[in-house]
């Protein structure tokens, strides 16, 4: 502790200056190239200007005028200090400032408390869940970033190297699970039964977090909440502040956060704005779809010509990320989807096509569906990445007990991820239209491929390209099968150390898996074994997209930035990741295929079954292996409408069967979903009955037997279409509209209809036995969506006076009339509904009053009830009922 900036003086400089001198000497970096459009900058004030340090750089030479210095390092006669001098510098002056009672997060560095929680203190779950590299800072054009991505690249193996080394022995670590979740804001109009993209996520997300500080308990002995981000303007997600644990008792809180989420963001929320957890929204780049109103192509980011770029969120990586595929790419994006043909499409088609100068007949290969080709009319195309990242879906993470374990479950899930994929299938509308897919995961990895024509297999290189190819990964030539977005090209699980040549996942390796040469060479000389090492330098075959000039120049040995910069835009369908500096948090995995689900009771069931599935997968020593050819061509499989019910996927005959001497039966076969769920034959069991086996065995308790009962009934009628999936439940809304014409057009009418259905549906204030069968949701309010402490601040005499008064008044008014005076206790004094912290009076989101259902017996969810008061709030409203799972 330094005390004041004046009781610190001499002694403070003396320190700044030593150790500023002693880091310049060591980290001096003569032959760093600064890139020019950051050499044409300068700011009097930025750097070590403001503090009058001369220094002596190394070299012998005079460091140049302090007030010139830029973010990237201190202007010397022979180059550039390095980064880490400037950081160091940052530093000791934020510790001036705030020893001072100055605002450190405002300082010039740009730094900021995002990602924070009470009291400045990280969240757990933010660690966890290991979002993208959202740190403040100047991120790089695509031409400036250039000269720097061989640099990125080679320091992101180097640092995954110091992380692997400094907690592979790490072991008997918790099981810490956690699900994230995005949400949509839409604005409705239900004069005009229009719905639009509400642009106001940056706002919402600001009220959300001052809100989560205000009111929140510090104790946190509450289920609370942290949030988040998205690439959308329009979008926020939502995670629980600290991550679950791994006792059974947890698998009854996901619901409860869940909906705590959704009644705080329907606090936030103004009038006329709905939340329906949705993956995309159905009118995206149709007309005029936002609020505010905007135009296409305003800002030259991603150069649509039909969504704006002010969908995207303000936080400059995100329109980087945007600009920076582009140009890689050397062309807009080409997402490229299936149309449903309905009756009258094939007319409809036709004429919008009319005037475009475009071949109507071209035949298109469709994104992500190798071999199935479209006539350009037959096709819904679209051109930026708002139409993949701005959609929504719903991902777990797990912390494992050890890095083998992560490993091997890592392999596992991946089997796994084609087979949930299709059974919770919710995109059947995209850009306006009903699609012939029924998943969202072909579009938003075609609206992110950054490959080069050469990668993407054309042998003509595009002539933006000039003079950029030699600095990027493989020479922008090498051939990449697939987008940085898809499902995985390796295993990873050295089984029995790699020591047994039967237990080897290598003859499951059946698909190309391009690697870095470098990294890969790197890697296996600093004793990274070989099947972890193929997996790395697959991830480092992509270049860093987005580059912070602050972030440059970081220590390997205590950063993972660059290694992040890599690993965090590989999109698969499930991620392995290492521990993040700084944090206790261990080795995870990321399950990432899931789509979002309309109530927070499904998308709380397929959360549970993957954490159970993945608990059976090790205690029972579970082997899924299949080749990963075969993943492949289920993930085509899973994109198929009705594929969760139709859908024919490979899956392991065998998945407990050993063999003699170690050799285990490799025998694949084709099943139905609702096969692997619930057996097939005498040799497969199916998951669901392991499930049951799993959790008898550990003893679990009568209340949460139910409830995953519950939740494994759901799936299991979801596989034999007893249930619909809530593609099929939209697609069956679109076309049963008395406003749809059978031309696969999906109008404004329309999609106001389903918008509003499907939040009344979340909120509890529509029944959907299509969708959910007997389960009846809870209707959801804002009333109760924060804590209201007990407070004792004396009151004023006069406002204590006329209280007791006004309710003594009621007492004798109550008891003259025969009436109890507690019954006669108002349920809202106020009048409003619900909490004055709303911002809406607590008014109900939806008014779309659709006929009455018929009546059928009910199962309940868990009702608007906090976690904490005692274990009894972990009960259901009734006992589940009609379920014959045993």
């Amino acid at each position: 502790n330094l005390g004041s900036s004046e009781e610190a003086g001499p002694r403070w400089r003396r320190e700044r200056n030593k150790l500023l001198k002693r880091w310049s000497r060591d980290l001096c970096d003569r032959d760093a190239c600064r890139p020019a459009s950051l050499r044409e900058k300068s700011s009097p004030r930025a750097g070590l200007g403001v503090l009058g340090i001369s220094q002596v750089c190394p070299c012998s030479q005079r460091l140049g005028p302090w007030s010139r210095a830029r973010p990237l390092g201190i202007l010397c006669e022979t180059g550039w200090m390095s980064q880490r001098v400037l950081c160091l510098w940052g530093l000791l002056t934020i510790g001036a400032a705030v020893v001072s009672g100055a605002d450190a997060s405002h300082s010039r560095l740009g730094l900021s408390t995002w990602g924070r929680g009470r009291a400045g203190r990280p969240h757990a779950l933010q660690g966890l869940r290991g979002g993208g590299l959202l740190v403040q800072g100047t991120p790089l054009a695509w031409e400036d970033s250039l000269q720097w991505l061989g640099y990125v690249r080679e320091h992101g193996v180097l640092q995954f190297i110091n992380t692997f080394f400094a907690h592979k022995d790490r072991e008997d670590e918790k099981l810490l699970w956690g699900e994230e979740l995005e949400y949509h804001i839409l604005k409705v109009d239900d004069t005009k039964k229009t719905v639009k993209l509400s642009l106001r996520g940056e706002q919402v997300l600001d009220t959300l977090r001052e809100r989560e500080e205000v009111f929140g308990r510090a104790d946190n002995r509450k289920e609370a909440c942290a949030w988040h981000p998205e690439y959308g303007s329009w979008m926020v997600e939502g995670t629980p502040r600290l991550p679950f644990g791994g006792f059974v008792r947890d698998l009854r809180r996901v619901e409860l956060s869940l909906r705590l989420r959704r009644r705080r963001l329907l606090a936030a929320l103004e009038d006329n704005e709905i939340l329906p957890t949705v993956t995309t929204f159905p009118l995206m780049g149709v007309g005029d779809f936002t609020w505010p109103e905007t135009s296409p192509g305003d800002l030259g980011v991603s150069q649509s010509s039909d969504c704006s770029d002010r969908l995207i969120n303000n936080h400059p990586r995100f329109a980087t990320l945007t600009n920076n595929i582009r140009k890689r790419r050397g062309s807009k994006v080409h997402i490229k989807v299936p149309l449903y043909m309905d009756e009258a499409t094939a007319s409809t088609a036709a004429a919008a096509h009319d005037g475009t100068g475009l071949d109507q007949e071209e035949e298109m290969t469709m994104s992500g569906l190798p071999g199935v080709t479209r006539k350009r009319k037959e096709a819904i195309e679209m051109d930026c990445m708002a139409y993949g990242m701005g959609m929504c879906c719903l991902q777990v993470t797990f912390q494992a007990r050890d890095l083998k374990e992560s490993r091997h479950l890592y392999d596992q899930l991946a089997v796994l991820t084609p087979i949930m994929l299709a059974l919770s299938a919710s995109t059947p509308i995209v850009h306006g239209k009903l699609a012939d897919t029924d998943v969202r995961w072909a579009t938003i990895a075609a609206s992110v491929d950054d490959r080069t024509p050469q990668e993407r297999g054309s042998q003509v290189c595009d002539p933006s390209h000039k003079g950029q190819m030699g600095f990027m990964a493989g020479g922008g030539s090498r051939a990449l099968p697939k987008s940085r977005y898809e499902s995985i090209s390796s295993y990873i699980c050295n089984c029995k150390g790699g020591g047994d040549p039967t237990a080897s996942t290598n003859r499951y390796n059946d698909i190309p898996c391009p690697i870095d040469e470098a990294s890969y060479a790197t890697l296996v000389a600093a004793g990274i074994d070989g099947q972890l090492a193929k997996h790395v330098a697959h991830l480092f075959v992509r270049d860093p997209l987005v580059i912070y000039s602050e972030r440059i120049h970081i220590p390997d040995s205590t950063s993972t930035d660059h290694f992040e910069n890599i690993q965090s835009t590989n999109w698969q369908t499930v991620r392995w990741k290492p521990p993040p500096v700084g944090t206790n948090i261990g080795w995870r995995v990321e399950f990432r295929s899931m789509e979002v689900q309309l109530t927070d009771f499904e998308n709380a069931a397929y959360t549970v079954m993957a954490v159970l599935i993945s608990r059976v997968l090790l205690a029972f020593r579970l082997n899924l292996y299949v080749p990963l050819s075969k993943v492949d061509e289920n993930m085509a499989e899973a994109h198929k409408r009705n594929a969760a019910v139709e859908g024919k996927f490979w899956f392991r005959k065998h998945m407990a069967a050993q063999g003699t001497d170690g050799e285990e039966d490799d025998e694949v076969q084709l099943m139905t979903i609702h096969e692997i769920l619930t057996g097939k034959g005498d040799d497969f069991p199916g998951l669901l009955p392991i499930v049951f086996a799993y959790l008898d065995h550990v003893g679990c308790d009568q209340q949460t037997r139910d409830t995953v009962r519950r939740y494994a009934h759901l799936l299991e009628r979801r596989a034999t279409g007893e249930l619909d999936t809530t593609a099929k439940w939209m697609r069956d809304f679109v076309q049963g509209h008395p406003s749809y014409k059978q031309d696969s057009v999906v109008s404004q009418e329309v999609a106001h209809a389903l918008m509003r259905a499907c939040a009344d549906i979340g909120e509890g204030r529509r029944n959907a036995f299509e969708l959910l069968g007997d389960t009846v949701i809870d209707p959801i309010d804002t009333d109760g969506a924060y804590e209201v402490s007990l407070e004792s601040r004396p009151l004023d005499f006069s406002e204590r006076d006329s209280l007791l008064q006004r309710y003594a008044q009621r007492a004798t008014e109550a008891k003259s009339k025969g009436k109890s005076v507690s019954m006669d206790w108002p349920e809202d004094p106020q009048g409003n509904g619900g909490s004055d912290v709303t911002g809406n009076g607590g008014s109900e989101v939806s008014e779309w009053k659709e006929p009455p259902l018929k009546k059928r017996p009910i199962e309940r969810t868990f009702s608007n009830q906090s976690l904490d008061d005692s274990d009894d709030d972990l009960t259901t409203r009734a006992a589940p009922t009609g379920i014959s799972l045993n």
